[in-house]
């Protein structure tokens, strides 16, 4: 199982010549983006090292759960589009997320974003749910999306879209 931990961004880090006597935790420190699509990543562990995260690309990956990511509480951009992700959790910390890219995984309920009040953009399209599931919205995400946020966009088309 490949897990993104602090060492897997060591190893893959591209920190420059100039910043190669920077120790570990002074990288991680002023770390704002991290591409680690499409590296068969299973879980993610605790980023909470990565304080000025802000952007983080996990697309094209094997994720199932989003529960580490409360962590990077200044993450302003997520894309974890073709993912296994079948339901939101532990998102409520997250409060500058801006843009959220979903697409593309087997979540069945939209709920829990309520807390996510800089959400400008959300893109869940192209769920792989089974014949007959349609994509679930919870009212009070949807209310809060809807009228807290007025220049608020969703790409949702799914097919099929039921509000619960």
């Amino acid at each position: 199982m490949v897990r993104l931990t602090v060492d897997l961004i060591a190893k893959y880090s591209n920190r420059s010549k100039n910043n190669r006597h920077q120790s570990l935790p002074q990288y991680l420190k002023k770390v704002t983006h991290l591409n680690f699509s499409n590296r068969n990543i299973e879980e993610i562990d605790d980023l909470s090292m990565c304080r000025n995260l802000s952007v983080l690309y996990l697309y094209d990956n094997q994720i199932k759960h989003l529960s580490k990511l409360a962590c990077a509480s200044n993450l302003t951009h997520l894309y974890m589009q073709n993912n296994n992700i079948t339901c939101l959790e532990d998102l409520s910390a997250l409060t500058k997320l801006t843009k959220l890219y979903l697409g593309g995984n087997s979540i069945t309920v939209l709920a829990g974003l309520e807390d996510l009040t800089e959400l400008k953009e959300l893109h869940v399209e192209g769920q792989r749910l089974p014949q007959g599931e349609r994509l679930l919205f919870d009212p009070r995400t949807i209310y809060s999306l809807a009228v807290r946020t007025p220049h608020f966009m969703a790409n949702l088309y799914a097919g099929q879209l039921t509000l619960q």
